[in-house]
């Protein structure tokens, strides 16, 4: 797989987090938080299994000792970022929580160097800034007076680019995304049924009040688009792949609109266009340094 196939894969992902968006905030009205988590990563944890087993097959090499916890890891930082911004989506404007789960998109890059002393190509910083810039912009430009869930949220932003992080450091050298996969879902799920069974009620008209919700982030926004996010992460750095799953908010401005009835202001577009041209930057630098480089030598 190329970088230009692997960053689609990852923008594909952005695409159908931003759909997830509009899920989670309906889900609550029906389900408590805890037993959406838990039902969505039940479902992704049967779609990715019979994608384990064809992966097992084909794959010759022996999984690499320690693997397995390190798919663990992934797993918790997983369900902390879920379970931050689920208890956020409670108590703050789904506009809010979009832009503040958007903060990975600098806290990968700050992580990357503080902890793996890795330096991203120069091009990230500004990239970084231009999606958050933009993001914010899509948001209205302004933010309401900090409450608990914007809190929760920017811990949610922080979960998320460890996991990223995670991802980008254990994918490419196990070979076994699908099992990667299969493995952080089971984690949120197995956690997420067990603390909704000693905190919240459930019953089964609640279930079905949530249900469609329940399918599709189970399905789509668990399933199949964290599995983009780790084969798409194998071909490409987690600086990188940050830019491109923040396009999440980009599609959850189209997609409220489309099914909520919300309107993009005038301020929300410029947002869209920075953060698209922040794309096009991480996508298009890299490889003109990386063409001109060879000649000037």
């Amino acid at each position: 797989m190329t970088r230009i196939q692997a960053n689609l894969f990852l923008l594909f992902s952005g695409s159908i987090w931003g759909a997830g968006f509009v899920a989670q905030s309906t889900a609550m009205e029906a389900i408590g938080p805890l037993w959406f988590i838990g039902l969505r990563f039940v479902i992704a944890t049967l779609v990715a299994l019979p994608l384990v087993f064809v992966e097992a097959r084909r794959t010759a090499k022996p999984l690499a000792k320690g693997a397995m916890s390190n798919f663990i890891f992934i797993g918790l930082a997983l369900f902390g970022g879920a379970v931050t911004q689920q208890f956020g989506l409670l108590s703050t404007t789904v506009t809010n929580s979009g832009f503040l789960t958007g903060l990975y998109v600098v806290f990968v890059p700050v992580l990357t160097v503080v902890f793996l002393r890795r330096r991203p190509h120069w091009i990230i910083w500004p990239s970084a800034l231009m999606a958050s810039l933009g993001i914010f912009l899509l948001s209205g430009g302004t933010l309401s007076g900090l409450n608990g869930g914007d809190l929760l949220t920017i811990v949610c932003a922080l979960f998320w680019a460890i996991q990223v992080m995670l991802i980008g450091i254990f994918a490419a050298g196990t070979g076994r995304p699908m099992l990667l996969s299969m493995t952080q879902f089971a984690v949120c799920a197995v956690l997420g049924v067990v603390l909704a069974a000693i905190l919240e009620p459930l019953s089964l008209s609640a279930v079905q009040g949530a249900l469609p919700e329940i399918l599709y982030a189970g399905v789509f926004s668990s399933g199949i688009a964290f599995i983009c996010q780790v084969v798409g992460q194998r071909y490409t750095t987690a600086p990188q792949a940050a830019i491109f799953l923040s396009s999440e908010a980009l599609f959850a401005a189209l997609f409220g609109a489309l099914l909520l009835g919300e309107t993009i202001p005038p301020l929300g577009y410029v947002g869209c266009a920075i953060i698209f041209a922040a794309m096009l930057l991480v996508e298009l630098v890299p490889e003109l340094t990386r063409t001109r480089s060879p000649a000037a030598a």
